[in-house]
């Protein structure tokens, strides 16, 4: 079994370092066709259109995802649908992107008449440059190989790793000179965890909750009354509304293991005066990273300075951002 194993990981291996080389070495082949590609897309007032057929239709998918999520707008076109009536989805300012290893499959030479005839900028990412397809092209992005990491040299694998990454290489370059932010990304992605990590603040939590605070000469039962009811696992301490500290679950426990009487204990007594906080207006996420970093369990939300609200790790967790 230990011996089948590592004949696994070592078939697993030659498959990464085949793909790893592969990518390496498409790019080395970038030269002003890159360049051009990229400037015609920035240019263009319509889409881009991307087309292939078999696995390199599905890269074709997968790249138009990418571009729709980082600001160019895209639609995909299966290269044998088109000739039977979705070419009408080409318009006279669409770029055209077409992706094919060999260049001469049957329903790529039967596509380029028409869309050279409809005066498209043709972009073909392509594993042979001697193709009909690349004779036929405006810009040649050049994905040639040297061989699949199938052991039969036959199932697309290296060729598809490289299309892929020669798509994702123009996704990054169109993000770039657009200067597409993260907050550009967040619009795209509303939904998920990720549209959470990009969307949610600290405000939004916030106006979910409670907000626990007594005044800093409360005595310890108004302390463990509030955060009883307001079920945060803490108070914030105010004094004239303005922040002084806060008292947690845990400074009540540590009371209990220390004190006898607590009949004449205040909040001041026991709170910590230095309590974490951040702005209202600041990404859910963020507060988040500062509860890891100082391993709490509640942050206050500050605005302008005054007291806004708690947001407790459960409040995270609940959110899906955890």
């Amino acid at each position: 079994m230990a011996n089948l194993k590592d004949k696994n990981i070592l078939s697993a291996h030659k498959t990464l370092m085949l793909e790893a080389d592969a990518i390496i070495k498409v790019s080395r082949n970038l030269d002003s066709n890159f360049t051009n590609a990229v400037n015609w897309i920035l240019k263009t007032k319509g889409r881009v259109i991307i087309t292939g057929v078999g696995k390199s239709a599905i890269i074709a998918q997968k790249i138009v995802a990418t571009f729709n999520s980082t600001g160019t707008p895209s639609v995909f076109m299966h290269a044998a649908d088109a000739i039977h009536g979705d070419l009408g989805i080409l318009q006279k300012q669409d770029v055209v992107i077409c992706i094919s290893k060999s260049g001469n499959t049957p329903e790529i030479i039967s596509l380029i008449p028409y869309l050279k005839k409809m005066q498209n900028k043709l972009i073909a990412i392509v594993g042979n440059i001697d193709s009909n397809l690349a004779k036929e092209a405006h810009a040649i992005l050049n994905t040639e190989v040297e061989m699949e990491a199938c052991p039969n040299n036959l199932a697309p694998t290296t060729s598809t790793i490289a299309q892929m990454a020669m798509g994702d290489a123009l996704a990054v370059c169109l993000l770039q000179n657009r200067n597409f932010s993260a907050k550009d990304f967040a619009k795209f992605h509303p939904g998920g965890m990720l549209g959470k990590q990009l969307t949610l603040l600290v405000e939004d939590i916030c106006k979910k909750n409670s907000k626990p605070a007594v005044d800093i000469s409360a005595t310890i039962f108004d302390v463990i009354q509030e955060i009883s009811s307001k079920r945060l696992g803490a108070t914030v301490v105010l004094q004239k509304n303005k922040l002084k500290g806060i008292v947690t679950d845990g400074d009540l426990r540590r009371m209990l293991q220390n004190t006898s009487d607590i009949s004449k204990i205040k909040a001041k007594d026991i709170m910590n005066f230095t309590p974490k906080t951040i702005d209202y207006k600041s990404k859910a996420v963020d507060a988040l990273e500062a509860m890891k970093q100082y391993n709490i369990s509640q942050i206050i939300a500050l605005k302008q300075n005054s007291y806004f609200g708690l947001v407790h790790i459960q409040d995270l967790i609940k959110e899906g951002i955890v």
